[in-house]
């Protein structure tokens, strides 16, 4: 029986190393920056270019009439999320965009692919760092071509955690941020990191680099193709609050196992946020 989506998987592959060399070459080159809704968020020529050139490559080669697709840049255009069962593409093309306009060296591709509201597979390529991260619903996880696992610690005072401070300044978020931050580390656990990039982030944990990554407020398009690859390497992916993961939320615990997940969940400070499937507002 053929493969339904092997085409698809290693188009994504080709066309994520395609779009990162389009980021590397454009990190060497001056770039004009625009702002998006905070001063932090900055999205460049370069972001919005290479979701064209990963979208017009998916479209070209498998039409838009029975795939459907989600970017970061069109979105922010006031195009709305709406996952349907019809195949479809998440994607953000430059994840770490701050971190690519300071040049700080994590920035990466992230294309996801689901079929009836189910994740099939991910694709994250960190491009300044040239590793592809890749993996398919029941098939494994891998970087480059070696398969990669979550790390096999238990001990939360043995532990890395990762989590991003993101990018609403507002004081009652940021400090609700910080102080599930300092909890955390006086556990205490062996550090806190952030990479600046939540597709990297959850590749660190499938890897076993670190035990674990949350966040409250990033968007579907930052962790869909991280989710495939942190659970087929052997981690799970929940809710910030221990139930079960969804993904239009805006909240995300993924870790190497459930005893590190819960140690983590128990001094997170929760905080509302709009969820990627709300109405677009109307201006």
């Amino acid at each position: 029986m053929a493969d339904p989506w092997q085409n698809e998987y290693e188009f994504a592959v080709q066309v994520a190393r395609a779009a990162g060399a389009v980021i590397r070459k454009a990190g060497e080159e001056e770039i004009k920056v625009q702002t998006k809704s905070s001063t932090v968020d900055l999205v460049t020529k370069t972001d919005e270019r290479v979701e064209k050139i990963i979208i017009g490559s998916l479209k070209e080669g498998f039409g838009d009439d029975t795939h459907c697709f989600i970017g970061e840049e069109s979105v922010s255009t006031g195009v709305p999320v709406i996952l349907t069962d019809k195949p479809t593409w998440i994607i953000d093309p430059v994840d770490g965009t701050t971190n690519f306009v300071h040049g700080f060296p994590f920035v990466a591709v992230s294309i996801a692919f689901a079929v009836n509201k189910e994740l099939e597979f991910g694709v994250v390529y960190s491009c300044l760092e040239d590793k592809m991260y890749k993996a398919r619903k029941g098939k494994g996880a891998f970087c480059d071509d070696e398969q990669i696992q979550v790390s096999d610690v238990k001990d939360i005072h043995k532990s890395i955690i990762i989590s991003e401070h993101g990018t609403d300044r507002k004081v009652e978020k940021v400090t609700k941020i910080f102080s599930t931050m300092q909890k955390i580390l006086c556990i205490p656990v062996h550090g806190l990191r952030g990479s600046g990039t939540a597709a990297t982030n959850m590749c660190l944990v499938a890897s076993g680099a670190v035990e674990a990554f949350f966040e409250i407020g990033i968007h579907l398009w930052d962790i869909a193709a991280g989710v495939v690859i942190v659970r087929e390497a052997g981690g799970l992916v929940l809710d910030v609050d221990g139930g079960p993961f969804d993904l239009m939320s805006r909240r995300m615990m993924s870790a190497n196992n459930d005893i590190i997940a819960q140690r983590i969940i128990k001094e997170i400070e929760i905080f509302p946020v709009e969820r990627d499937d709300a109405p677009v507002q109307k201006k």
